[in-house]
Order: C-alpha cells, then structure tokens, then sequence
C-alpha cells in the first residue's frame, strides 16, 4: 500500500511538473490587415517576439502565462495560455482592426461615405493661403506652439543678437526647451496608453482615476522616450519600475 501511494505522488508530482515547465509554443496570427510585425509578449516571463511575412511566431511558455500582442493597426488582445496550447504546442489567434472613430459631424448636408463627392458637395471654404496671392509658402513640417516659441526665443538678427542671450538668462529658452520636449513626450504617453492600458493594468492593479496621473508619472521621467520607443516589452518593464515607485509616493501621502 506504501509502495502504491509512492507511485501515485511521483505520478502526479511528474504530471503537474509537465506543465510547470517551458516549452515553445509555435503560433499564427490572423487579421484584415498586415500580419507582420505584430509584437507578441509572454508578460509573465519578460519573453518578446514578432510574427514574420506570414504571421507566425515561436515563444517559450507554460500553462497560465499571459500572451500579449500589440501593433498599431490592431487591437491590443491578451491570451492565457491553457492545457490545449501546452499539448498541441501550438497557438491561433486572431485580431481585430483598431478603429479611430471620429465624432459624427453635422455640416449641413447628408454624408454619403463618397469621400469625394462629399468633399467637393461641401460648402465650407478653406482659408487663404500663400500661393491664391502669388507668394511662396513653407513647405517644411508645421511646428507645434512651443517650437514656434523656442525658435523665436533661440534666434535674432542684428550685429548681437539679443533674443538668445536674454532669453538664456531669464531662464525662458529652457523652460520653452522643457516644453517641447514634454509635448513630445505626452504623444508617446497616449500612444502606450492606447495600446498597453488594459493588459498592464489586469496584472498591476490601480484605481481607474489614477491611471491617467500614473501615466503622466511615467511621462515626466528623463528616460521616458529613451526607454519606450523600442519596444512594447521594453516599455512594459519601464511601466513596472514606475508603477512600484508611484504606488510607494501614494502610500506616503495617505
């Protein structure tokens, strides 16, 4: 009877420690659009690769990681790997198109998705611009305010020019620099928030109010852009050191 009872523990221990342990799990992707490229995460094991031309992939797992998969065209989709997965080995997923919705628009006549047509039935006017009066215009990239603002502060004619040195010593040139710099930065911010907002937030719990401040928190760091503009696993781990740092700043302020 003791002998029998050693052979079960030792049969269920071997079970169990089956699917504790890693394997590759070989896994295709499916959507509307490109399937190359898509970023695909084990988030529970810091693990990262992308799918190729055809959307495949290979990524070492075991049974209950989190699988993430992000990209630009599509909806970020999370997995939980299960029994299936670990003994088949394989993993199917499909994503949906991220869809931008714009606000409907009322402008006085009915839409009729005929981009064209609606174009040139609509009766608002576009302003004036350099070349209805003959005179050339800039073709560069727009400027934001605060680039504008930072080139005029940087800049000045004259034998001295005094814009530069004035505004070095007021401290306005680098307040200007701060700005654009931040602007930047809050463009990455909401784009990581589209994308990484619910999968980061089913494994770090935080208060829906605080989310967007939390995010901000990340923002304000100077290796922000540095560190998040690699990659979404690079920038998940970033968000981690964050998230352990603002929780410990709101636990000292209650």
């Amino acid at each position: 009877m003791e002998l029998k009872s050693k052979l079960f523990y030792i049969l269920i221990f071997t079970f169990g420690a089956s699917f504790s342990q890693n394997i590759t799990l070989e896994g295709v992707v499916e959507g509307e659009e490109g399937i190359e490229n898509i970023h695909v995460i084990n988030t529970s094991q810091k693990k990262y690769t992308i799918t190729n031309v055809k959307g495949a992939f290979k990524i070492e797992a075991k049974q209950s990681d989190t699988i993430l998969l992000t990209s630009i065209q599509y909806k970020p989709l999370t997995h939980i790997v299960t029994i299936e997965n670990i003994n088949t080995k394989t993993l199917s997923l499909f994503l949906e198109v991220q869809v931008n919705e714009l606000p409907e628009a009322v402008i006085g006549f009915t839409l009729t998705g005929d981009l064209t047509k609606d174009v040139l039935s609509s009766e608002a006017k576009r302003p004036i611009d350099f070349y209805d009066v003959g005179i050339p215009g800039y073709k560069g990239k727009l400027k934001t305010k605060s680039q504008r603002l930072l080139s005029e502060a940087t800049s000045g004619g004259g034998f001295i020019p005094l814009n530069p040195i004035l505004n070095g010593i007021s401290g306005r040139t680098k307040a200007l620099k701060n700005r654009v710099k931040l602007e930047a930065n809050t463009k990455m911010m909401n784009a990581l928030k589209n994308r990484l907002s619910e999968a980061f937030f089913k494994e770090n719990e935080l208060n829906e109010d605080l989310r967007t401040e939390f995010f901000y928190f990340c923002a304000e760091d100077a290796t922000f852009k540095e560190r998040c503009e690699t990659s979404d696993l690079e920038a998940l781990k970033f968000m981690k050191e964050k998230y352990i740092k603002y929780k410990e700043n709101l636990a000292e302020k209650e």
